[in-house]
């Protein structure tokens, strides 16, 4: 993402805190729209995020969801949201984060024959991920209390949304020297994309569309501070995060669609082996399973999330919680 894109999504996440609390403070700690008032909850959130795609993955074919995760290739998550309770069972919540994710066929653990041709693959990409995105928050334990004074300090609940997310691959090489350097792949067509000779290979879009999804627990530490777990999954229509999707090319078409450098940094990240066992051919013929293309790509975090409540309290009677048992859920 170009650096005056990142400065504007920051300055408008700052902007936005910035509104909702003064807001809150000059209407007794509530925003008021019309005659109804709403709770906001404001905070921040951070954890691991794991990459499902093509690249890495463990021992075998391959498995699905955490099965499939590399550990070692784990980088943290940072981000910032804002949630509006229209009721206390239902919450508006629009974030914004900044992760990184990454794949390398070099990391599988080998203990037999399904996983080496990944393997001998050996492909590798990096990228960092920008998103925002709107959800709906859902407390099952509020929306069906007994009780309208009913209030537990921890509160369980699903959500489902859609956000936008920006992601640029980067693939590496290693020099005989043994030097890595990082090349951006999107502009390198390394299976074609784009390129008259396979049609059904177009261009893909550097930021998409996704659809974040998961599950949570919140805990109240106080009537003001708030403090949660939360499984936050994205949904994506695009097998390229990792720009593996398809097949192999005949690396000739580099040479027709690239400048010389990168037509020569190409063949080398579209096929890591390439000039090295025939010095100019590729080890695998035009046509040959390269990537997936069944299954798109997706990535999940696992957070810890801070909270502060802005919205006021109105409307408890602590007299009627005091007349019953205490509770926890």
């Amino acid at each position: 993402m170009k650096p005056y894109l990142r400065n504007l999504i920051c300055r408008s996440i700052g902007m936005l805190f910035l509104s909702i609390f003064i807001s809150s403070q000059s209407f007794s700690q509530h925003i008021v729209l019309g005659n109804k008032k709403f709770k906001v909850e404001a905070g921040f959130n951070f954890g691991p995020t794991f990459f499902l795609g093509d690249l890495g993955g463990n021992a075998g074919k391959g498995t699905k969801f955490v099965k499939d995760v590399n550990l070692e290739l784990t980088k943290m998550m940072k981000g910032a949201f804002i949630t509006v309770y229209p009721t206390d069972w239902l919450g508006l919540r629009v974030a914004g984060q900044f992760t990184y994710v990454s794949g390398k066929d070099y990391t599988i653990n080998s203990d037999g024959v399904h996983e080496t041709w990944r393997k001998q693959r050996n492909l590798d990409f990096r990228s960092n991920m920008w998103e925002a995105y709107g959800a709906i928050e859902l407390y099952p334990t509020l929306m069906f209390r007994k009780y309208n004074d009913y209030d537990p300090r921890l509160k369980p609940y699903g959500f489902v949304g859609v956000g936008l997310f920006h992601f640029d691959p980067e693939g590496s090489i290693t020099a005989a020297n043994g030097t890595q350097s990082w090349h951006k792949l999107h502009p390198l067509r390394t299976e074609g994309q784009g390129m008259a000779e396979y049609p059904n290979k177009k261009p893909y879009k550097l930021t998409q569309m996704n659809l974040p999804m998961g599950f949570g627990l919140k805990y109240d530490i106080s009537e003001r501070v708030t403090m949660g777990a939360e499984l936050l999954y994205r949904h994506t229509f695009t097998d390229y995060i990792d720009d593996v999707s398809t097949s192999y090319i005949d690396p000739i078409y580099f040479n027709q669609y690239l400048s010389a450098p990168d037509a020569i940094i190409a063949r080398k990240i579209h096929d890591k082996m390439f000039g090295i066992i025939t010095p100019t051919v590729s080890r695998y013929a035009p046509g040959t399973q390269r990537g997936n293309a069944e299954q798109n790509d997706a990535y999940f975090s696992t957070l810890v999330k801070l909270g502060i409540k802005l919205g006021s309290f109105e409307g408890r009677n602590p007299a009627l919680r005091q007349t019953r048992c205490p509770f926890l859920y």
